[in-house]
């Protein structure tokens, strides 16, 4: 997640212009092509909006507020949950484990399950907005080194 999300929050560095593949891909130091990859996801989730060409890329869908890290999980992961349960009950030393036993959830996907939860509260309750005024809050020359950099490149 973490290759799609600053990308993300990268573009509104560069307000009013797409941001080219190459320059978020230079900027995070990931693969154009496996950055290409996600941006095209989060555009398919609008979260982003692609324009083509010479002075194409990409830019925020919608303002920082209205976008959570929940939305760009989703967007590249899919909302299948994290956790599968492969019921190892049914195996080895638990093969004879009775089915009413089995009708009940393990205790390690209660757990699981549970977690996960609420881990996407929190994640739904997180903008980009959020995340931003944090960074600049403990780095406050953040926004103009990245415009600087973004320039250069």
């Amino acid at each position: 997640m973490g290759g799609a999300l600053l990308p993300a929050a990268g573009l509104a560095l560069d307000e009013g212009r797409p941001v080219p593949t190459g320059k978020l891909a230079a900027a995070f130091e990931v693969a154009p092509a496996y950055l290409n990859k996600q941006l095209q996801a989060l555009v398919r989730a609008d979260i982003l909006v692609s324009t083509a060409g010479v002075r194409g890329g990409f830019e925020l869908a919608r303002p920082l507020n209205k976008i959570t890290l929940m939305d760009i999980v989703a967007a590249i992961e899919g909302p299948e949950d994290a956790f599968e349960c492969t019921e190892i009950r049914k195996r080895g030393p638990g093969s004879s484990t009775p089915e009413r036993i089995l009708r009940m959830p393990c205790q390690v996907t209660t757990a699981m399950r549970k977690a996960e939860l609420q881990w996407r509260r929190a994640l739904a309750a997180t903008t980009l907005a959020d995340i931003g005024h944090n960074v600049v809050r403990h780095v406050p020359k953040i926004a103009e080194n990245m415009q600087r950099w973004y320039a250069s490149v």
